[in-house]
């Protein structure tokens, strides 16, 4: 919102006189929070980070642009799960992928032993970089999700009970397997796209199968990173569209600052 759209609610919701200097104070002592966490330092080893991204319309040089936030989800040694920044982008790719690996780098995020990412252009190549032995493995449930955007309603069940026997194989040869029966079979042939989806994948599904069961469950089952997500959705949804980057930031942090005290 606009510091006139601000003093405008809460005057006629509230009853309340506030001058836009004094709201364009408090959003400034915000942004003074927003970079002090974006900049905080980070433990130095994450055995996972989950890479997610957000679309929002944020307007830019007098248009409204679709651009991501993409979300950096660490999960500690001790368990612990922290959002270790946000990152605002129109156009991702190995060169702005890069710049955020250096960037957690040099807030003291030595090691990555597994990052979890969505199909994100040009991170393979930048991680490769910038953690060269950390193990890029692409996200089963984003991919299950794409897969269904393939299918009609009434045959979602049953894909995704067709799909399970592959990412539940006992490994990757076994996987590939089922992968090449679920392609052959009816629904494979009735959507070849999720197939094919699976296979420009596959390379970096294969280091899923590696892990024993219980890891796999921490990888597939994400219901606080998925909760946490969520609440970031809801938050973007609520507005058609941002006046500014600095807007969207602002927004977003304050959610997750609120998520944290819950």
């Amino acid at each position: 919102m606009s510091t006139r759209e601000i003093t405008g609610h809460l005057r006629d919701l509230h009853g309340i006189e506030v001058s836009a200097d004094q709201i364009s104070t408090v959003t400034d002592a915000v942004i003074e929070e927003v970079t002090a966490w974006r900049n905080r330092p980070l433990e130095a080893i994450h055995p996972l980070v989950f890479m997610d991204a957000i679309r929002v319309k944020i307007r830019d040089e007098g248009l409204v642009r679709n651009k991501a936030i993409h979300v950096a989800i660490g999960v500690r040694a001790d368990g612990a799960k922290e959002v270790l920044g946000l990152w605002i982008e129109q156009n991702e790719g190995a060169k702005f992928w890069l710049r955020v690996l250096n960037e957690l780098k040099n807030r003291g995020v030595e090691d990555i032993l597994l990052a979890v990412i969505d199909g994100l252009k040009g991170f393979p190549e930048a991680i490769a970089a910038a953690y060269p032995e950390t193990i890029v493995q692409t996200c089963i449930v984003h991919l299950l999700r794409h897969s269904m955007e393939f299918a009609s309603w009434k045959d979602r069940k049953a894909i995704a009970a067709a799909l399970k026997t592959v990412y539940d194989a006992v490994d990757d040869k076994a996987a590939e397997m089922a992968l090449t029966t679920f392609e052959t079979g009816y629904w494979g042939e009735k959507y070849a796209a999720i197939g094919k989806a699976w296979r420009r994948a596959w390379q970096e599904v294969i280091p899923f199968f590696a892990f024993p069961r219980e890891v796999r469950r921490i990888l597939y089952t994400t219901n606080a990173i998925e909760a946490l997500n969520s609440k970031l959705r809801r938050a973007v949804r609520a507005r058609r569209h941002f006046p500014s980057d600095e807007a969207a930031l602002k927004l977003l942090f304050l959610v997750l600052n609120r998520a944290e005290k819950d």
